[in-house]
């Protein structure tokens, strides 16, 4: 009886996991189908959004009707479902080969996908810029000025604009020179009606940027300071005061402040022997001596457990000032973008010659002649201010190869990128330098 129970056990238990492992199967082999209509519910998404606010037209900055707060929710609304069918078209891409069924109804999804995709692409800050400059196309796609065979390609690509065909068309030579032509667009843009609503839109766009990047810029800088000094002053200092009162501990964190405190100590007496024999006061007895140099030496004392418990305090609180320093960034990824947009702005927008010079500056001080006594203030002022003895070896070492190491990445990085974005300040570098 019981054996025939534990048959029938058994016999269940095993359709259980047969169960389980065909609905898995199911559910695996509909990857493809479930990623394709993610996305397509995803498109579905922007097309009723454009429908709904915008006319049927892409969603743009450029739409006079909406303040820029009401544009950027719709924005990050269109954002957020482009990247949803940039990734549910990469998981259908990547598990295609896992539907046997023969279905080809994904077709339509994806010309579908396509066409709406094919409007937007992303700025430095994530957000969907106007078709002009649009870095993602699909299908039709051009590789150094060749058409690529449309048969190997997939509606799933999105490429970047530099290798897209719009680009290389507009390269074309025609009959006429093609700055006549874009003389006669400026004209047509000058005299449209809604050129001066653009101009605005765009400069409200500009300023929000620079904004936006100053305001990251100071939190930037704030936040981890401010993170740095409140944690040491109000948490760290009093919690490692408070143990070294209680518990016995050593009161110099290395030889240099005990020898620090031996010289103070020792100028203090000579001071004193000296102050008696210029100004002819009268001797001073050795007892009076003597206790003079024992408040002084609690003076001292008293000091450098101060500054043990400051420098001891200096590495949890520079450690919560990373932290912070980090969390700034993770957080505010938008504000990242504007400071980077701003930033290559700034530089891109120097003449020749400055840039020359600010290369030659930052170059000079960190890996010039005069740069090792540089280094050298610097790792002994971080030893002090984490209480650590400096170490003469390595601080020699250090400035032996770290500098070397960065004039390499910077004579690298002359020669890989500014030699393509600026040839002519590379050219004026070399003067210079010369």
């Amino acid at each position: 009886m019981s054996n025939s129970i534990i048959k029938i056990q058994k016999g269940s238990l095993g359709i259980r996991f047969s169960n389980v492992f065909k609905s898995s199967n199911q559910w695996f082999h509909k990857t493809p189908q479930r990623a394709l209509e993610q996305a397509y519910q995803a498109a579905l998404a922007i097309k009723t959004i454009e429908d709904q606010h915008f006319g049927g037209k892409k969603v743009s900055e450029d739409a006079p009707q909406y303040t820029a707060s009401v544009l950027e929710c719709f924005i990050k609304d269109v954002d957020k479902h482009l990247n949803t069918i940039k990734f549910k078209l990469s998981e259908f891409k990547l598990t295609r080969s896992l539907d046997n069924s023969g279905n080809i109804e994904f077709i339509e999804k994806l010309k579908f996908i396509d066409e709406v995709v094919d409007k937007y692409q992303y700025d430095s800050s994530g957000s969907p810029l106007s078709s002009d400059d649009s870095r993602f196309t699909s299908v039709n796609r051009m590789n150094n000025g060749k058409s690529v065979d449309q048969s190997n390609l997939s509606p799933l690509d999105f490429v970047e604009v530099q290798a897209s065909g719009e680009m290389f068309k507009g390269k074309k030579s025609g009959a006429l020179p093609r700055s006549i032509g874009r003389t006669f667009q400026k004209i047509q843009t000058e005299l449209d009606d809604s050129s001066e609503e653009r101009l605005m839109n765009s400069y409200r766009v500009s300023r929000k940027k620079t904004k936006s990047a100053i305001n990251f810029l100071l939190m930037l800088i704030l936040v981890p300071l401010l993170s740095q000094q409140l944690s040491k002053s109000f948490v760290f200092i009093p919690l490692v005061e408070h143990y070294r009162q209680t518990h016995e501990v050593a009161l110099f964190l290395n030889s240099e402040m005990k020898e620090e405190a031996l010289h103070e100590l020792k100028s203090y007496q000579e001071e004193m022997q000296m102050s008696s024999l210029l100004y002819k006061t009268p001797v001073i007895e050795a007892e009076e001596i003597e206790k003079k140099m024992a408040e002084k030496a609690e003076e001292i004392s008293r000091d450098f457990d101060h500054r043990s418990s400051e420098a001891i305090s200096n590495i949890f609180a520079d450690f919560v000032g990373l932290i912070a320093f980090a969390l700034v960034i993770i957080f505010n990824p938008q504000g990242f973008a504007a400071l980077k947009s701003l930033l290559d702005t700034v530089m891109y927008d120097l003449s020749d010659s400055a840039k020359a010079f600010i290369i030659i500056l930052l170059t000079d001080v960190f890996v010039g002649f005069h740069s090792p006594h540089g280094w050298e203030v610097l790792l002994e002022g971080l030893s002090n201010h984490l209480g650590i003895a400096p170490n003469r070896s390595f601080i020699f070492l250090f400035i032996a190869t770290f500098p070397v190491i960065l004039d390499t990445i910077m004579k690298y990085w002359i020669f890989r990128y500014l030699s393509r974005i600026s040839p002519s300040a590379v050219a004026t570098l070399r003067n210079m330098n010369e």
